[in-house]
């Protein structure tokens, strides 16, 4: 059997999440968010061991992952599992009075209180409510709101720029579908109220916390409420100019490709960025890129050779005279 040393550490958020006492807060949510990979219970429907580990990390996380329950664990105000710890209180907590004199219970102090006097104390110790059933004892009854649980989501970079209906496997084997909202960002926390543990008597339930990692595109990238993307353009459509069709995150439009364009070369889709339930919205930045093909024919070499022949043209020239 366990030592109760043993059985201490085994609920140690700390040991749990694998971190020292003096970690930081992104070392913690690092430490988190790769236990929460390698565990989660998708990836191991039938190791109940690892769902019960995945359990373990998620409730650790949550006392941990925010410093104010990590503050009030630390100074030993709530336990491993979140919950209050009751005081210990002794008569001589109440033995001091305004006038001086000292309280002593002696030997009638079991009939000089009655049961509203008790169950008073013990709102006081426990924050609770207490109900006397008479003079031949009492029932003090707990009510605490029950302890927020985090979970980690992962979510594709277009579901969380335009919003999508998700689900997260909770420890339990329960899952949650979940409203993403549009224009989510990287590390943004929803809060789902009530889905957290279920308090204890008529305390309400905690909130579960789903903190949102977002997935990087092949195409997009997100800058601030802009998004950007590099454009592929064909030698003839710099030289000459077109009419091309270019992706958005909302679907594509038709755009274009000026005259002379060179690569770099930044175009502006007003509005078709990051869009806001207020209506706001940023814009999408292309930046076009010249790219021939991978094989030269006979007529293209010749079309360049005859050019480069009569076109005295050195885009480096400019370069020379700044050094």
């Amino acid at each position: 059997m366990q030592s109760e040393r043993q059985k201490q550490m085994n609920n140690d958020p700390y040991q749990i999440l694998g971190v020292p006492r003096t970690a930081t807060q992104d070392e913690i949510k690092k430490a988190y968010r790769k236990l929460v990979k390698d565990l989660h219970p998708d990836l191991h429907p039938d190791d109940t061991d690892k769902h019960e580990r995945f359990k373990a990390v998620s409730v650790a996380y949550g006392l941990l992952g925010d410093p104010e329950t990590r503050r009030r664990f630390d100074a030993g105000e709530i336990d491993a599992s979140g919950q209050e710890r009751a005081e210990r209180r002794y008569y001589h907590h109440y033995a001091g009075h305004e006038d001086g004199r000292r309280y002593d219970p002696g030997p009638g102090f079991g009939a000089a209180m009655d049961d509203d006097d008790l169950s008073d104390i013990f709102a006081q110790v426990f924050g609770g409510r207490t109900r006397g059933p008479g003079r031949t004892g009492f029932r003090h009854e707990f009510h605490a709101r029950g302890q927020d649980l985090r979970y980690h989501l992962d979510i594709d970079f277009l579901d969380a720029v335009n919003g999508a209906r998700n689900t997260v496997t909770m420890p339990d084997g329960r899952t949650l579908e979940i409203a993403v909202p549009p224009a989510l960002r990287d590390g943004q926390t929803l809060r789902l109220r009530g889905k957290g543990a279920p308090g204890m008597g008529q305390g309400a339930p905690g909130d579960a916390l789903i903190t949102v990692s977002i997935k990087p595109h092949p195409v997009f990238t997100r800058e601030g409420d802009d998004i950007a993307m590099e454009l592929p353009i064909t030698f003839d459509e710099a030289v000459l100019g077109a009419k091309v069709e270019v992706p958005t995150v909302s679907g594509s439009v038709s755009a274009t490709i000026p005259k002379g364009a060179s690569s770099g070369q930044r175009l502006r889709l007003r509005g078709k960025g990051i869009r806001h339930p207020d209506g706001r919205a940023g814009d999408q930045i292309v930046r076009l890129k010249i790219v021939l093909p991978k094989r030269i024919d006979a007529g293209m070499e010749d079309l360049a050779r005859r050019w480069r022949d009569t076109a005295g043209f050195d885009p480096r020239a400019d370069l020379w005279r700044m050094t």
